[in-house]
């Protein structure tokens, strides 16, 4: 889950409390017990984009905040 504008409920007819019971419900199934944000992702592209990744021929990178791993 990364927090973006559809996670407030924006589009979707959800309510505020709705909203919150979704947010609570992925937090007690993640890790790390938090919601990632844009730039959670924007840190691996950048890396994989880097010189930093060049003897990186093929991965499968998970930024979920260790959900894949349960």
């Amino acid at each position: 889950m990364i927090s973006t504008p559809i996670l407030s409920g924006q589009g979707m007819g959800l309510s505020e409390e709705q909203v919150e019971q979704f947010k609570t419900n992925i937090l007690n199934t993640v890790p790390l017990r938090r919601i990632g944000n844009p730039e959670d992702v924007a840190k691996a592209v950048a890396f994989l984009a880097s010189d930093d990744s060049s003897y990186i021929t093929g991965i499968e990178l998970f930024v979920d905040g260790g959900l894949a791993q349960i």
